[in-house]
């Protein structure tokens, strides 16, 4: 099996490489082992969807808005 790196992760899943390690510490990641300090993801690793987003969609919510 081929592994990347949290950055090859993030560069192509298009997020921050702290996003990549947080999911590796939650373990949503499935097959992802850590070596050491890094994390080895497998290449054939889908993104896992969005948790912290409950709707389905990303709303931005204005200060202005609440008055």
């Amino acid at each position: 099996m081929e592994y990347l790196s949290v950055t090859q992760t993030a560069e192509k899943w298009g997020i921050s490489r702290r996003r990549v390690q947080t999911l590796c510490v939650q373990d949503r990641i499935p097959g992802v082992i850590r070596i050491g300090y890094s994390w080895a993801i497998p290449s054939n690793a889908e993104k896992p969807s969005d948790a912290r987003i409950r709707s389905g969609k990303y709303r931005k919510c204005n200060s202005t808005d609440s008055e």
